[in-house]
């Protein structure tokens, strides 16, 4: 129990098990995602001191990440089983063995008193014995458990550990698994290097650091602080959240061979970004082409989703950053019903996708997507991507990415762009980071042919594939 503004007290571990009953258990398909529930909490009890926040967050993300590993846990020490359960108890059960397995700091004892707790507030007082009893055996038990296969190791659904094992071997598979376990610090773009001393000193004052990242110098991985969209230096537009895999994506497509041939022509750079909500890919584009001097002739980037709702957050990101209605718009347009012909010189299209990438981020997707559905995203991918090829004029080049890891998604849609629709792979191996470029042959060689796909661990990024294609005159 802690206490928070106006002496009001608020029981975190019943705040954590609200929320996981709101994401987990919705039996109508319309469950709240993982990040839009820790989002709504932190807003309402903002309140909280920054240790609470942490300890929320913590909880909750963990044992969601982690609820393959605590049910397997679970059912080794209760004759209830986790699928026949009450889904209170459930929940209770889940998020007390994560704390007595990965939550160094609370005593065991702790934890199993305050589930007993959770158990009589929710009206299950009668199966308070049960609940004490599995957590006591579990936190006897727990430095002697063994865990049969990588699926329940690395609490991932065994279809997808068997996708990435067929795909990638058995090493890189590992190291993707502990890679998207491991945490993952928000990660901010300076638009202005001068404002680095002043948020560092803004995320001291709320016990939050920030250093370097490895791969581009105004990239900055953010640590112990909560919702950085607060800060006044993030309101005015001084630096916005952006991963460095999308980062990179957009330097890929925005070559100085590329750029040159464009000043030297004198024609104004049109940038339609087809799935860009909310918006990261077309302000760093903005961004990258006044620094480049493209400005000079003008340039005219239109950020599109088929969201309303995305369009208008995406809107208020470029009027956050004073960007040029005339010059950086977001409009709303469905991607498969666009039917310019030949009007872009650059199309970003970082297209619908498993998602596979991020699940260290927004940890419920491994839950909720399924093989079957795997199939179908490529066949709507590439719907996208044959409207996108159309509005390209000739020699104009295609940014073609997602955030997930899976061949399908991916190298084979790239092949498909190449062979299908005759697009040409450009390579963009002198835009990467020069470590990058030195980390290992594979992932030179493949930028070189046009295509790039990141990796957690093996990498400093997400899950995320990167690409860029020209069109050929007369196709």
């Amino acid at each position: 129990m802690t206490r928070g503004m106006a002496n009001e007290q608020v029981n975190l571990r019943l705040l954590v098990l609200e929320m996981l009953l709101e994401v987990t258990e919705n039996r109508n398909g319309s469950g709240t995602y993982s990040h839009v529930a820790v989002r709504d909490v932190l807003k309402k009890y903002n309140y909280l001191s920054q240790q609470e926040k942490s300890f929320l967050k913590r909880l909750f993300e963990g044992t969601l990440e982690r609820m393959i590993t605590l049910d397997f846990v679970i059912n080794q020490y209760s004759k209830v089983k986790t699928g026949k359960m009450k889904p209170q108890i459930r929940a209770i059960l889940r998020l007390s063995v994560y704390q007595i397995l990965y939550m160094d700091a609370v005593p065991d004892a702790a934890a199993c008193n305050e589930a007993v707790k959770l158990a009589q507030k929710k009206g299950f007082a009668t199966l308070k014995s049960f609940v004490n009893g599995v957590l006591r055996s579990v936190a006897r038990n727990k430095d002697a458990i063994a865990y049969p296969d990588l699926s329940v190791k690395y609490s991932t659904p065994e279809w997808i550990v068997n996708l990435w094992t067929s795909q990638l071997g058995e090493e890189k598979t590992i190291a993707v698994l502990e890679g998207l376990l491991a945490e993952h610090p928000v990660t901010v773009r300076l638009r202005d290097k001068s404002v680095k001393e002043a948020l560092q000193e803004a995320l001291a004052a709320r016990g939050g650091s920030m250093k370097g990242h490895p791969y581009l110098e105004n990239a900055y991985k953010i640590e112990k602080t909560d919702d950085m969209t607060t800060l006044p230096l993030y309101q005015n537009g001084a630096f916005v959240v952006q991963d460095v895999s999308s980062m990179l994506a957009v330097r890929a497509v925005l070559s100085e061979d590329f750029l040159a041939e464009k000043r030297t022509a004198g024609e104004k750079l049109c940038i339609v970004d087809v799935c860009a909500a909310p918006g990261g890919k077309s302000m760093l584009a903005a961004d990258l082409l006044s620094d480049a001097g493209v400005d000079r002739i003008g340039f005219q980037i239109e950020a599109r989703d088929i969201s309303g709702k995305k369009v208008m957050q995406t809107a208020e990101n470029f009027a956050r950053c004073g960007f040029d209605k005339d010059s950086v718009s977001a409009v709303v347009c469905d991607a498969l019903e666009c039917d310019e012909q030949q009007t872009a010189d650059i199309v970003i299209a970082d297209v619908p996708c498993s998602g596979l990438g991020v699940i260290g981020k927004k940890r419920d997707i491994k839950y909720k997507i399924t093989q079957e559905q795997l199939t179908e995203l490529v066949s709507l991918q590439r719907r996208i991507l044959e409207k996108a090829v159309k509005m390209l004029k000739p020699g104009g080049r295609l940014l073609f990415s997602t955030c997930t890891i899976n061949r399908a998604e991916n190298e084979e849609t790239f092949a498909w762009l190449v062979e299908m629709l005759k697009m040409t792979p450009v390579s963009f191996f002198d835009a990467l980071p020069s470590c990058l470029r030195q980390e290992n042959v594979q992932t030179a060689e493949t930028a070189k042919q046009g295509y790039l796909q990141l990796l957690p661990k093996i990498h400093d990024t997400d899950g995320f594939f990167i690409s860029v294609l020209k069109k050929q005159d007369g196709v």
